[in-house]
């Protein structure tokens, strides 16, 4: 059903949310629906929204992005808040991806496919721990993409910790590797050490 909000100025013309069709919604809907809010994702054909990030999951992603950028080889490019079309009826956002310069299509690409992405990273937040922590793995293994990370908060001393799993072929699920506190080194998809510890706020005064 549509929905009205009321909070609203007088001569703010009202919002009516989009109606699904009786099937759900299709990857390539996404692109077509108008007013969504930016980084929507499509999961078993609805529609879910973002949440307000917090400066947690705004500082994990920035650490990661550019250690990822800094330490790729040549032939990788690194990007945020993309969409992959799994299926027809799955177009989530991973927060980072991994994938060679050829998956690049042109300045006006919305999405990657699944067989492009060599690493998928999802920051769970408190609003998608579910999401993060199952539905979005489970599809992205299905999907054969080798590698992911899920990226948690400490709760001690707020640092971002890195849970690593590579996909089995065998049972095409994903295997946990590791677990990584502080400091994040792998070899696999490409050789990376990330030093967390910089995921935390800047220390000074305010004047």
């Amino acid at each position: 059903m549509s929905a009205v909000c009321d909070d609203r100025p007088d001569d703010e013309p009202a919002y009516r949310w989009p109606i699904p069709p009786a099937e759900g919604w299709t990857a390539d809907d996404l692109d077509r629906i108008p007013g969504l809010p930016p980084h929507t994702e499509l999961i078993d054909g609805s529609l879910v929204f973002m949440s307000p990030q917090t400066a947690f999951h705004a500082r994990c992603m920035r650490l990661l992005e550019n250690s990822l950028l800094e330490q790729a080889p040549d032939h990788l490019d690194v990007m945020r808040e993309m969409t992959v079309r799994l299926d027809t009826k799955n177009r989530p956002e991973p927060d980072i991806m991994v994938f060679p310069l050829e998956a690049n299509t042109g300045p006006n690409q919305t999405s990657y496919n699944p067989e492009d992405i060599l690493l998928a990273v999802e920051v769970v937040s408190a609003d998608s721990r579910e999401r993060d922590r199952e539905v979005k793995p489970r599809k992205y293994a299905a999907a054969g993409v080798p590698h992911f990370w899920r990226v948690e908060q400490d709760d001690d001393k707020g640092l971002p910790v890195v849970y690593v799993y590579e996909l089995d072929p065998a049972t095409g699920s994903y295997g946990l590797t590791g677990i990584f506190h502080d400091r994040l080194k792998v070899s696999l998809p490409f050789e990376i050490d990330i030093d967390l510890t910089q995921g935390r706020p800047r220390s000074g005064s305010r004047s």
